[in-house]
């Protein structure tokens, strides 16, 4: 997802997310609901009511008919804010990006229900067409101008680039991060040896001849949709099910919110926790395995 308030994940990196405490071995959770007569749903990088009525009404009326449950808004200031929702019995669904799914996966006992895949979503690094710069191996040393801390596309991807490449992140290559227009900036004006971000920033922002890409990633992993341990896990496998088979009625709903064109195309499957382990080695070679954990 794309991500517009990254405080919380700088915040992530310097003293961890305390909010929020995953209590999987507890033996004090209440009764999990088996048919709750309403869910409430959430979407972590949409920070109002009036945003989530914008974006995300048409999706909202399709969720509500295809699970024939009421569905109500539930708006989150921030990740921090919709994992105390999760795990306090606030929230019943959480539509979350990948690398926020994985902090709130540790921190709750929140399973992940659908992924809903996005095309083209991969991460590039780029380098101008003058560099002598001809690999990843030989970004040793140098600068390389990223997104936003926390964004799955414009910093985790390019990261687990240069750590398949035998780069370490924290002491082989300096990283800065400068946001999407500040990062295509720094690479035009020589601030930053490569770029890295999403593939569709590439196309949008860099001619492919004047800035040639080093590397691609694999698809990165999708948006999860992340059901509360409140509801029954027979319940959350039934509602799974339903959104998988008619996900062509909920994708229709989804894309046409004013800013959620990007899942044009999108497809949606039941999620699988494995599929974001990458994020974590990421998180891992960074330093920041314990808010991970």
């Amino acid at each position: 997802m794309k991500r517009r308030n990254f405080i919380w994940y700088s915040m992530l990196f310097v003293v961890g997310c305390g909010t929020a405490q995953n209590t999987r071995s507890g033996t004090d959770a209440p009764v999990a609901l088996k048919n709750p007569e309403k869910l409430r749903l959430a979407v972590t990088d949409a920070l109002s009511l009036e945003k989530l009525q914008q974006d995300y009404e048409p999706f909202r009326r399709s969720l509500e008919a295809v699970l024939g449950v009421k569905i109500e808004f539930f708006p989150v200031a921030n990740t921090t804010a919709a994992a105390s929702a999760l795990q306090l019995n606030q929230v019943d669904l959480a539509l979350a990006g990948p690398s926020e799914y994985v902090v709130i996966r540790a921190r709750t006992n929140a399973v992940a229900s659908i992924a809903i895949t996005r095309p083209n979503y991969h991460s590039i690094i780029a380098v101008p067409a003058t560099s002598a710069i001809k690999s990843l191996g030989e970004l040793k040393g140098k600068k390389i101008a990223l997104s936003d801390v926390g964004s799955t596309s414009g910093h985790l991807g390019p990261l687990k680039l240069l750590l398949d490449a035998g780069l370490n992140p924290k002491s082989d290559i300096t990283t800065l991060m400068l946001g999407d227009e500040g990062s295509v900036a720094a690479l035009k004006n020589g601030e930053a040896d490569a770029w890295g971000g999403s593939a569709i920033d590439y196309r949008e922002f860099l001619s492919a001849s004047e800035f040639p890409a080093l590397a691609t990633s694999a698809p990165l992993p999708s948006d999860v949709l992340v059901a509360s341990s409140h509801l029954a896990p027979e319940f959350v496998d039934n509602i799974t099910a339903l959104m998988v088979a008619n996900q062509a009625q909920l994708i229709t709903g989804l894309v046409a919110g004013e800013s959620t064109k990007k899942y044009l195309g999108s497809q949606i499957v039941a999620a699988q926790d494995t599929d974001y382990d990458m994020i974590r080695q990421v998180y891992q070679a960074l330093g920041q395995g314990d808010f991970i954990k």
